[in-house]
């Protein structure tokens, strides 16, 4: 069974005359690596944010590891989404007062019981257990997402999506990033990422490009 299967899902605003997303359709493997990509305006964020358990579809069904989560209620999705999914922002979201182990310690917070070891282990997994007792301030912006990357990964998610994760990066550290990403991929974690660009999609098994929020083709990936 797929870990993920979205069916014909639409995404209406301005009283059903705007479709930000027009019956769309994705199923993704347990263990595979999916891309989003396509213009501002295609509808790629409203669907990682539907997927996120930020939003709900207008119409059509999202299940997430066997459960439909289109039909879930506001709690209960704020539950899905802290026991199941792993988030990673293009604008990092970090507390800015908190170290940047304090800061994957949260989501441990909100989940469980923080457990210091346990986040340090997962900063060290991204190269970054030197820079632990660090503010964000005293990190860059490639360290800073490493650092979004640990604390997605801190509650062992059934998915990691991730909105643009190299968007605000130069290109040494989207390359760290990206390997960051191939070595979960390898060690078997579900991702899907949305992203603009071609060089990073590349490295997923497949793309799904959208336009004018329908689904538009899609890419097999040979990487």
């Amino acid at each position: 069974m797929a870990l993920l299967d979205v069916k014909n899902i639409s995404k209406l605003y301005s009283n059903g005359t705007v479709k930000a997303l027009d019956n769309v359709s994705l199923t993704v493997e347990k263990g595979e690596w999916v891309a989003i990509m396509g213009p501002s305006g295609s509808g790629k964020s409203t669907m990682l944010n539907i997927i996120s358990c930020m939003d709900k579809p207008s119409l059509g069904e999202v299940v997430l590891d066997g459960v439909d989560i289109s039909k879930e209620s506001s709690r209960n999705l704020t539950n899905i989404r802290r026991d199941k999914i792993g988030l990673v922002f293009q604008q990092f979201h970090l507390v800015n007062y908190l170290t940047a182990l304090e800061n994957v310690m949260v989501s441990q917070y909100y989940h469980s019981m923080p457990d210091e070891k346990e986040a340090l282990q997962a900063l060290e997994l991204v190269g970054l257990g030197a820079r632990a007792k660090h503010l964000p301030h005293q990190l860059s912006g490639g360290e800073q997402q490493r650092v979004c990357i640990a604390r997605a990964l801190i509650n062992h998610p059934q998915i990691i999506l991730a909105d643009e994760p190299t968007g605000n990066l130069d290109e040494a550290n989207e390359n760290l990033v990206i390997e960051i990403f191939k070595k979960l991929h390898s060690e078997g974690k579900t991702i899907i990422v949305v992203t603009h660009a071609p060089e990073v999609a590349q490295f997923a098994e497949r793309t799904i490009v959208l336009e004018h929020g329908k689904f538009a083709r899609e890419i097999k990936n040979n990487s």
